[in-house]
């Protein structure tokens, strides 16, 4: 398999990996840990396994790349994760999702802007169609997801989707010096240095021995898999390929994740450990939805193999 194909499966499995993270997470904050709690521990855990990782094959950063490394740190793991989490406690899903939808275009803004990548006219369509396709399965959920909004949480949104766009066009430099698993210890470290202050304290009033098996292994996938894992992909695919094609595969996680909650909803929420999660039902506007937006990043691909 090529690599371009191996960068599109690596995205493919960690936007599958967020999307699960809707059903396998929810219910964890803020009643089991707070949110910048559980920050530390994604960062503290996935720490861990990026320096395993690292220590098999060390590489040296050199002393002009340390700077943006550390504003990596900064927008892609501290800013990123605070942002999103008290921003989601603060505002309703529907606006979340309706914002987060901006991060593509923001990354197709910022791409052309810090490092000079060239705006296709395919691009544009593709992430216009994503769009299209993400604000219609928003708007196809209950109604009553819009209430216990706020201006501040909503705000925090923007911020996330912000930082997490700037952070895909700054660390693309650095994947064409060094290895994912070089850039992801030292994005860590500096990100568990960032985020300690705001989470220690949630992190140590957890009842850690009185945790229930389902919340256990919620946290050690949520570490494992939506932390070391999806980062790692992420940034490796990032090497690959353009940031806005990295960007334009966020509009697949809220279908993947409206699958994940049918099928958990299938199986049965209590034999899984879960809350009830939605949608119960899957009709002919999901898959309408799922088509725009499957459209969308093709496109997007497409354009970004004729550079």
């Amino acid at each position: 398999m090529r690599a371009h194909s191996r960068a599109h499966v690596a995205l493919f499995i960690v936007n599958l990996i967020y999307g699960l993270n809707y059903v396998v997470a929810k219910g964890l904050m803020p009643s089991v840990i707070g949110p910048s709690g559980f920050i530390l521990l994604r960062v503290l855990g996935a720490l861990v396994l990026f320096v395993l990782l690292f220590a098999w094959r060390p590489q040296r950063i050199a002393w002009p790349d340390l700077a943006r490394l550390g504003l990596c740190a900064l927008f892609g793991v501290a800013l990123n994760q605070l942002m999103f989490f008290h921003g989601l406690m603060r505002t309703a899903p529907t606006n979340a999702s309706l914002i987060m939808v901006a991060t593509p275009i923001l990354v197709l803004v910022f791409a052309a802007a810090l490092i000079g990548e060239r705006i296709r006219p395919g691009k544009v369509v593709g992430i216009l169609l994503g769009a299209a396709g993400a604000l219609l399965l928003v708007f196809l959920k209950p109604s009553a997801t819009a209430s216990g909004a706020t201006l501040l949480g909503d705000a925090f949104i923007l911020v996330n989707a912000s930082s997490y766009a700037i952070y895909l066009v700054l660390v693309k430099p650095l994947m064409a010096k060094y290895s994912a698993a070089t850039v992801m210890t030292g994005c860590f470290a500096i990100g568990a240095a960032l985020v300690l202050p705001f989470g220690i304290g949630e992190f140590l009033a957890v009842d850690w021995a009185g945790l229930s098996r389902p919340n256990a292994m919620a946290m050690a996938f949520v570490v494992v898999m939506v932390t070391f894992v999806a980062y790692l992909l992420n940034t490796w695919a990032l090497g690959v390929v353009s940031p806005s094609v990295v960007g334009a595969y966020v509009y697949m996680q809220p279908v993947l994740a409206t699958g994940a909650a049918w099928l958990a909803l299938r199986i049965g929420p209590s034999r899984l450990g879960l809350p009830a999660v939605l949608p119960a039902e899957l009709g002919w506007e999901h898959g309408l939805c799922a088509m725009l937006i499957f459209s969308g990043v093709h496109l997007v691909n497409r354009s970004d193999r004729e550079r």
